[in-house]
């Protein structure tokens, strides 16, 4: 009997054990919050929801993104990040059970990410990557306002970077061969980016092109410096000093070279959840004969109706900078100048643009109307010209030729353009994005010239109303490492000049492609060895012949073809 009592007691003492290390044992969840950038968010709110939306535990990430919630009582339920500038992203149906420690890894979308509009401004082979580093600490140096349960506004500085060991320089090198306008020859560059102590980022850049025909056989020669400075409520500033010499080119007044001084800025101001204004501009100091100083100021303003909603207005006079991110790169490419009558001329217009976009899933659409008044518009051109054809340039207002390349570029007549495009992205997985877009608009054409000099050509050219459409796709290969930004866009060949021509990639019709493959060999080459190919309308569609004073042909070609390719090298 006192056997029988004494297992009956510890019978029911392992049962009310085996409860008690139940009850000791509830659920977790822990995860990693990260922009679409892949940079960890610090101070993003991260709650646990049960049914009913009720709110049952809050926590705030770390310095890396990170959060934990434990003592949870098994069950469903939602996991939901948010954070100020940020579209809140949400996880349903999380069945957790006793003891489970779940992993939930949530991906936080900008409010005015424009979601990767394509086809993008085209790269060169010597970016350092797809991601400048000026955009990827912006996003992780974003300081968040946090309401704690007493009222008090508490401000958290997101000045930490994504991991103890990462390096305060970063260096970059490439070497290709390059051949578009000012591009031609043999191009070396070299960048340093460093993050100094107060989170400021301050680049550098220079770069070398040889060539082994044109001009003085002097080599061409830039030199770039840029600054970033972010203020504590999601303000930020951006400066650029930029120097090139061009000894190759040649002009119309019979002088060559071409030497410009570049100054840009850009300003951020954050406007709480509601609005964000950039502003800021370009100031070109362009010597060739003579000298002339020229500005083009910009004004962007985006706000949010919503948490899907996004309106823009935007007014520009350069193609290059109409917005803050514009200044991701400091390489800017040569300013298109000519010499005509002792005075420089450079093309001029304005741009202005009203857009709408709305966030549909994981995917987008984006419909705007714009209005360009353009004075003096660029028109390209492919080919030898002679020196005859130089001088008589002086009819059409003048030209600069880059013999290196045996391409040039004058001044057209101006014109107005009114359009609209409708823009449509949409993720095809995790790594790929594709977009296709429709814009319309007025755009110079000329009919088969075949039998005319460039004078008569030039002074043949009309706007008329025209379409584009493009197809684009960028992202990544998964297992290959590969990286892709493809696009073909489609207009009628007879155009010398782009439907939307301040569209970032204006310069890109019909097929064109950026392709950034990783080398390795066995573990036998060093870590950062990329190889690039970057190629602008490689079935050389679109051109448009005429004769050059010695009876050869020439061509207008809205994008003349250009393939550059070769190896970087990031340490």
């Amino acid at each position: 009997m006192r056997f029988g009592k004494e297992l009956g007691l510890g019978a029911l003492m392992l049962t009310l054990a085996s409860g008690v290390c139940s009850a000791a044992s509830p659920a977790a969840v822990s995860g990693v919050v990260r922009d679409t950038q892949g940079v960890a968010q610090m101070g993003a709110m991260v709650q646990v929801l049960a049914a009913g939306s009720v709110n049952v535990a809050t926590v705030f990430t770390d310095i890396y993104g990170r959060y934990r919630i434990a003592n949870l009582v098994p069950g469903k339920y939602q996991v939901r990040a948010s954070a100020a500038l940020f579209v809140p992203a949400l996880r349903n149906n999380l069945q957790l059970s006793t003891g489970m420690r779940a992993t939930v890894n949530l991906t936080l979308n900008m409010l005015s990410d424009p979601a990767a509009w394509l086809p993008a401004k085209r790269r060169g082979p010597d970016e350092p990557g797809d991601d400048w580093t000026w955009t990827l600490r912006s996003a992780a140096d974003r300081p968040i306002l946090r309401m704690l349960d007493d009222g008090q506004v508490v401000l958290i500085s997101a000045g930490a970077e994504e991991g103890p060991h990462q390096a305060p320089v970063h260096a970059h090198a490439s070497v290709a061969e390059n051949g578009g306008f000012g591009q031609g020859g043999t191009n070396t560059a070299i960048t340093l980016d460093r993050k100094t102590s107060s989170g400021a980022d301050v680049v550098a850049r220079a770069e070398c092109s040889t060539f082994a025909n044109g001009g003085s056989g002097a080599p061409s020669t830039e030199v770039d410096a840029g600054y970033q400075r972010k203020g504590v409520f999601g303000d930020a500033s951006r400066v650029v000093v930029s120097y090139s010499s061009h000894p190759e080119m040649e002009n119309s007044d019979g002088s060559t070279g071409v030497q410009a001084m570049r100054m840009a800025n850009a300003e951020k101001m954050q406007l709480g959840d509601l609005a964000e204004v950039e502003a800021g501009g370009t100031v070109f100091a362009i010597h060739m004969a003579q000298t002339a100083l020229i500005s083009r100021p910009f004004v962007h303003v985006t706000v949010h109706p919503g948490e899907v909603w996004a309106v823009e207005y935007k007014l520009a006079e350069a193609r290059d900078l109409q917005s803050f991110d514009s200044l991701d790169s400091i390489h800017a490419d040569i300013p298109v100048a000519v010499v005509n009558k002792g005075r420089i001329s450079t093309e001029s217009g304005t741009h202005q643009e009203l857009s709408v976009s709305r966030k549909l899933g994981k995917g987008q659409i984006r419909a705007s109307v714009y209005h360009d008044a353009i004075s003096h518009p660029a028109i390209a051109g492919a080919g030898a010209m002679s020196p005859a054809d130089i001088v008589r340039s002086g009819e059409l207002g003048g030209v600069v030729v880059d013999p290196a390349t045996d391409s040039f570029r004058f001044l057209g007549a101006g014109y107005t353009n009114n359009g609209e495009s409708v823009t449509v992205s949409e993720p095809l997985n995790s790594s790929l994005l594709a977009v296709l877009e429709y814009a319309s608009g007025e755009a110079l054409f000329t009919r088969n010239a075949l039998g005319e000099q460039l004078s008569d050509v030039s002074a043949g050219l009309h706007s008329e109303s025209a379409q584009s459409l493009t197809a684009g796709l960028q992202g990544h290969i998964t297992r290959t490492g590969t990286k892709l930004n493809a696009a073909y866009r489609w207009q009628p060949q007879h155009l010398v000049t782009a439907v939307r021509p301040y569209d970032g990639a204006s310069d890109q019709a019909f097929l064109s492609f950026y392709v950034r493959q990783a080398v390795s060999w066995g573990g036998k080459l060093p870590p950062g060895i990329d190889a690039t190919i970057d190629v602008t309308n490689l079935l050389a569609e679109g051109y448009q012949p005429f004769l050059s004073a010695d009876g050869r042909t020439l061509y207008l070609a809205q994008s003349p073809r250009v393939i550059s390719g070769g190896l970087s090298f990031s340490f």
